[in-house]
């Protein structure tokens, strides 16, 4: 018990100075008792993230408070219940953040209050820079788990414990209610948990008192300047395949949408996160539209091919035209158009001749009507008729041929720009729906 001379600080510091030249061991009176350390914070602010160096930054106000069993006064007797001491004169314990990866830059307080009955109470505020395993497959939508842990670097259990001064969920209360920076990120959730480790000493243990925050991703901002115009340009290069492609130049309006796509990623790279250790979802829905529009524009250019080109292929091969026009146009209602049945047959000179001959022989039983005719010259000039006809037809036949083939290469370029539509709309679903569900779980 310390006396005072008079009710006054000044007194009661000079009472103090014992105390003051004990500050370098524990104050405990007896080696064996273990020194307890309350533990609490207030996370004030949310400074940021860096994903490439796993880094989360926060600013903190920790308070510590343990017994200096070297001290006790008389309140009424020294004037006070409490004095401010300057920290370098008492006994502080050496309680670190593991996960500490800088220096502390916050405003230093070099003060402590100290109690009638020994108790300390040591408050500071602490920007802390600690390492966290991010995990970013999920951003903008994603959850980040980060630890704080707090234990004596040197003092084993046995000399020093650690405890919480007030339950987890009121330092989350506390928190929310003083919290002025959160930036993009959002405070969750905080627990805590104490741990008995082993140390390097035989059979000895340390403590170690860890909290375990959680921090959300206000994902507004990317969804707005990220998902909703890729959306957007995905759907117009999907409704492209609504234009004609044998009267619009659909390839140039879809290379446009690519370069306008391209130059929109190239713009909002900074949004995208950095770091080497797992691929985004984001990245991967942003590249598969893209792809999307590649593997349009190929089929664009496929499909304008065989319309434009298709006079000078050779006829649709047989299997092509069974499981393309018949399987495939009916699968995607555009069935294959059916043939013109004209009588195309040529007759063999032999027949032709046969009806020259009794033409002739009719002729000459009425010489009455039409007069007498050289039967052999009359029959030379039919047969050289006939020739003439059957090279005019032949010719006749080879034009319609190839207008036929053309028309079933062009029959064939519609059916798979029909079909590849439909495996656009359906791949696109699919993906789309894929994402947002890990999206929504993740949330």
């Amino acid at each position: 018990m310390l006396n005072c001379s008079r009710p006054d600080p000044p007194s009661l510091l000079e009472a103090l100075k014992p105390v003051f030249n004990l500050n370098s061991i524990r104050p405990v009176v007896n080696m064996s008792t273990p020194t307890n350390v309350s533990i609490d914070f207030t996370l004030f602010g949310i400074l940021g993230v860096d994903e490439k160096a796993q880094i989360l930054k926060t600013f903190i106000w920790q308070n510590l408070e343990w017994r200096n069993e070297f001290v006790s006064w008389d309140p009424e007797q020294c004037g006070s219940n409490l004095i401010t001491i300057p920290r370098k004169l008492l006994w502080v314990p050496d309680v670190v953040i593991n996960e500490f990866m800088d220096k502390n830059s916050a405003p230093f307080v070099p003060y402590t209050y100290l109690f009638s009955d020994g108790t300390v109470l040591d408050k500071r505020p602490i920007k802390v820079i600690s390492s966290c395993r991010l995990d970013i497959y999920t951003f903008p939508f994603d959850i980040q788990n980060c630890t704080l842990s707090f234990n004596s670097f040197l003092h084993l259990f046995r000399d020093l414990q650690l405890n919480l001064s007030i339950p987890a969920e009121e330092i989350l209360k506390n928190s929310r209610e003083v919290m002025t920076t959160m930036g993009e990120w959002e405070l969750v959730g905080l627990t805590a948990k104490i741990f008995l480790l082993p140390s390097a000493a035989q059979g000895e243990t340390y403590q170690e008192l860890r909290f375990f925050v959680s921090v959300r991703r206000r994902a507004t901002l990317y969804v707005v300047n990220l998902l909703i115009p890729s959306c957007f340009l995905i759907t117009v290069d999907l409704f492209s395949f609504l234009l004609p492609p044998q009267n619009v130049d659909r390839s140039l309006f879809k290379m446009t949408l690519i370069l306008g796509y391209t130059v929109f990623l190239l713009i909002m790279n900074d949004l995208l996160p950095t770091t080497g250790n797992t691929i985004p979802l984001i990245n991967v829905f942003l590249c598969l539209c893209l792809a999307l529009m590649v593997a349009s524009l190929l089929e664009t250019i496929v499909i304008t091919n065989l319309l434009c080109g298709s006079a000078h292929y050779s006829p649709v091969p047989r299997c092509i035209r069974v499981f393309v026009l018949h399987i495939l146009g009916r699968l995607v209602r555009l069935p294959p158009k059916p043939r013109d049945l004209e009588d195309t047959v040529i007759q063999n000179p032999a027949a032709q001749e046969m009806k020259v001959s009794s033409l002739v022989a009719e002729d000459s039983e009425a010489p009455e009507q039409k007069g007498p005719l050289d039967e052999d010259k009359a029959l030379e000039e039919l047969r050289s008729l006939g020739k003439d006809l059957q090279a005019i037809h032949l010719q006749v036949e080879q034009r319609l041929g190839r207008s036929q083939s053309s028309e079933e290469w062009i029959q064939v370029g519609f059916i798979i720009d029909r079909l590849l539509f439909c495996f656009y709309i359906l791949f696109i679903s699919v993906s789309f729906i894929t994402i947002s569900v890990i999206w929504v779980q993740s949330y």
